[in-house]
């Protein structure tokens, strides 16, 4: 029995939050690391993610009432309030879930978690017909752009699904939890952080094609090569004006192209998560080659556009989940650029660390860290980038060589958050010295990501107390 298991256990009483006439149903979901591709997701990019060792625990119980009970210790640091009851009659449709989710700043937390039982008791009613407690801890930081929400909402989803009768999995479980990521807690995220924490393995690194999620066989690193990551101690967030803004370019960017190449765009609600399309590149602007881009579009597209000139344009605006802002300033070229490069990009370097696993060498190694400081730097035009994030870039680049650090990027949606460092498996002097020397610097001790874990279909579903 886990540390986990051991304090449901506990909890277990006639005057505590479970009760022994029913059993509880156990789930784990990881946080994880964006190795490369993390503003590509929602432009039907490849993007390539590794599980980290921190995760969300979640426990979940079904009452004989109709009250929706959440607890959560953890949030009393945050000034949070750390149990917080609903009830399954409010749920009555999504614009009453968000309302009561913005009831104040110390229930917010609950946006990631109260959606799950709105969607379960709107696809299954004949199942979800009572209430339900659910127990929640965590050691996944949170706003250091490795997910931290992606694994609350995997792992109450599948710990309540269970609870319920419900069997969720693979890439429904990760639809489900990034709608409602999307429309209840409205965060303008893609698939991957919710895929990677369902589908991902311990030491594997799993290529998503995000159109909408479609599963490459999990890749393991060359045995010389290992994966670090450092928190810049800048907190980033996916709800910031920074990614909302560069994520919204990249769509201005996309339907001047559909524009120039007089190509509709559509509103379709078919797939669950609503989006945009049309016939040439099937609303994914990662789908455009980058040889085209550079002779056809790029010189064409405007650097920056301020808000109110996109207003007064009046266009439609392709993306649900985005609005442009008259305060907002658009870098629609380098957004658009980088939509376009990153994808090919990622293809390389996902090419490159397949052969690498079957011969490796230096130089091939080196090839993939340079293709990691591009991207950083390419989220640094995208309005993406911060200081302390470059520091670190050039940190490791300090310790660049053979046997030592190959490359490192700026993670997840960027604008501060946690830098990944690719190494060789005996570098770790060089890896310390960059973190001694930022935390020199910062005035304090990065944390720091080392090692993997299962995802939560791996982890699958502990079942403890009675049994029905």
């Amino acid at each position: 029995m886990n540390s986990f298991e051991f304090t449901v256990q506990s909890l277990i009483s006639p005057d505590l939050l479970f009760k022994d006439s029913e059993p509880i149903y156990i789930s784990r979901a990881p946080g994880r690391l964006d190795v490369m591709g993390g503003n590509v997701d929602y432009t039907g990019g490849l993007v390539f993610e590794a599980t980290i060792r921190e995760a969300t625990w979640a426990a979940a119980q079904i009452r004989t009432d109709r009250k929706i009970v959440l607890a959560n210790p953890q949030m009393s640091d945050s000034g949070w309030m750390p149990r917080v009851e609903y009830l399954l009659d409010e749920l009555t449709d999504e614009a009453a879930v968000r309302s009561l989710v913005n009831g104040s700043a110390e229930v917010r937390w609950t946006a990631y978690v109260l959606g799950v039982f709105y969607l379960l008791k709107t696809k299954w009613p004949e199942k979800v017909c009572s209430g339900i407690t659910v127990y929640l801890e965590s050691d996944v930081p949170l706003n250091k752009g490795v997910s931290s929400s992606a694994a609350v909402e995997v792992a109450t989803m599948k710990a309540s699904a269970a609870a319920y009768g419900i069997e969720m999995k693979g890439i429904e479980l990760a639809e489900a939890c990034q709608w409602v990521e999307n429309v209840i807690a409205e965060s303008a995220c893609g698939i991957m952080d919710q895929a990677a924490s369902v589908l991902g393995d311990e030491g594997c690194v799993l290529p998503l094609l995000c159109q909408p999620c479609r599963i490459m066989e999990p890749v393991k690193l060359p045995e010389d090569l290992q994966i670090w990551a450092i928190d810049s101690g800048v907190k980033h967030a996916v709800t910031g004006l920074a990614y909302e803004a560069a994520r919204a370019a990249a769509f201005v960017g996309y339907r001047m192209i559909c524009e120039w190449e007089q190509t509709p765009i559509r509103f379709d609600e078919e797939g669950g998560i609503p989006r945009y399309r049309d016939d040439h590149l099937n609303g994914y602007l990662s789908n455009l080659p980058t040889s085209v881009f550079r002779s056809k579009y790029e010189s064409r597209l405007p650097e920056v556009l301020p808000g109110p000139e996109l207003l007064k344009d009046a266009a439609v605006h392709p993306d649900p989940f985005t609005q442009i802002r008259a305060e907002g300033f658009y870098p629609v070229r380098a957004c658009t650029r980088y939509a376009v490069e990153e994808q090919h990009r990622i293809e390389l370097f996902v090419e490159l660390v397949r052969g690498l696993s079957m011969q490796p060498n230096v130089a091939g190694f080196m090839l993939l860290g340079d293709l990691m400081f591009q991207s950083h730097w390419s989220y640094t035009e995208c309005g993406l980038g911060s200081k302390e994030t470059d520091r670190l870039i050039e940190l490791v680049r300090d310790e660049v060589g053979e046997g030592k650090l190959y490359g490192a990027k700026i993670t997840g949606g960027g604008a501060g958050g946690t830098v990944a460092v690719l190494g060789a498996k005996g570098a770790r002097e060089s890896f310390e010295r960059v973190v001694s020397r930022y935390a020199e610097e910062q005035g304090n001790v990065p944390y720091v990501f080392e090692g993997s874990s299962a995802g939560a279909d791996k982890f699958g579903i502990h079942v403890i107390g009675a049994t029905r």
